[in-house]
């Protein structure tokens, strides 16, 4: 069967019988109402945040004596993790007694400087030689004690250390933040130095999703649509789009994991679905609806006497779905099979038998 060259008109609209829709297998879908396809699909890898993320290092040298927890251990804050002998922890122990020993020798010469310059037996001198002593006496007693709170004692610790007098064979570290133990590099017996790391602990309840989209699509999701991750019930609220291109030309979307953060695991490669940006006069159509000439894209919409061929705009794909825009409404017949043939039939070109 072959369409007549004149049916081509200049309003791009041309005659197709009802026969001869049925001889090329040409079918419609009747239009409803606007609706935007939910998005494509992406790969991602879920990770922790940077807070979420801690590494417990040695902070002085020393030998692991004890390991106090085991990799997987979950944790609480507070908890113990290992016990460390180390020469630079007695070091600044002593540091921290001698120093409060001498704030207080200074603050004791203080209050009676005080009282013989009020009495008129010293001078003006005197009072101010002793006020800059306690002055350096209690920086010195605070530096010491910011020394031993790097090195892992908490402040009651360290109060306790100056008030008795009483040094501490070992340093027993304890976790500042709940999670998980998921790397345990120390062993007993290992010497260590200042900053080597010995374990990493992990807070796996807040995750986010690294997604790797296309650069040219990187404007094109919606900032206020949930990410899914394909096959799970897991959602996620994106944040922000790198500025920087990666070497596949693709831009890292990263999104924050709101809900079923139990559901994944940090590290894990994942796909998700990423809704596009809103498009709430756009059309959902089967991509095999869509015809190309040149650059621009039609679809054909059923007329009494045949078809229309209209003008649109692609503004998203998923898979075998496009959205579109353009000069179409609700109850509008759009040809969905066959679209080949009227594109022929529409430029006047053998549309088959």
């Amino acid at each position: 069967m072959l369409f007549p060259v004149a049916a081509v008109a200049v309003n791009n609209t041309f005659p197709v019988s009802a026969a001869q829709m049925r001889a090329l297998g040409i079918t419609v879908q009747r239009l409803d109402k606007p609706a935007a396809i939910r998005g494509l699909s992406y790969p991602a890898r879920v990770i922790l945040p940077p807070q979420q993320d801690v590494v417990i290092s040695a902070p002085v040298a020393g030998v692991v004596e004890q390991l106090l927890v085991t990799e997987h251990q979950r944790l609480t804050i507070g908890q113990p993790l290992l016990r460390l002998a180390s020469p630079e922890f007695g070091e600044l122990q002593l540091a921290a007694l001698e120093a409060a020993n001498k704030n207080r020798l200074a603050q004791q010469t203080l209050q009676r400087e005080k009282q013989l310059f009020a009495e008129g037996i010293v001078p003006q001198r005197r009072l101010l030689e002793a006020e800059a002593a306690a002055s350096d006496g209690k920086a010195g007693l605070r530096q010491t004690s910011a020394a031993l709170r790097l090195a892992g004692l908490d402040a009651p610790a360290v109060a306790r250390l100056i008030g008795s007098g009483a040094l501490q064979e070992s340093l027993t570290l304890k976790a500042r933040s709940a999670g998980l133990v998921v790397d345990l590099q120390a062993k007993p017996g290992q010497r260590v130095a200042a900053a080597d790391p010995l374990l990493r602990i992990a807070d796996p309840s807040q995750l986010w999703l690294d997604i790797q989209i296309p650069a040219k699509r990187a404007d094109a999701w919606a900032k206020d649509g949930d990410i899914t991750v394909v096959g799970r019930p897991v959602t996620a609220r994106p944040m922000q789009a790198g500025a920087v291109v990666g070497e596949g030309q693709t831009v890292s979307l990263r999104a924050r994991i709101s809900a079923g953060v139990d559901r994944v695991r940090p590290g894990e490669a994942v796909q998700v679905q990423v809704p596009f940006a809103d498009r709430a006069n756009a059309w959902s159509l089967p991509l095999a609806a869509v015809a190309r000439q040149g650059e621009q894209a039609y679809v054909f919409v059923r007329t009494a006497q045949g078809f229309d061929a209209r003008k649109v705009n692609v503004v998203a794909s998923a898979g075998q779905s496009v959205s579109v825009l353009g000069p179409l409404k609700s109850a509008d017949q759009v040809a969905v099979s066959s679209v080949i043939a009227l594109k022929a039939a529409w430029l006047g070109e053998s549309g088959g038998e």
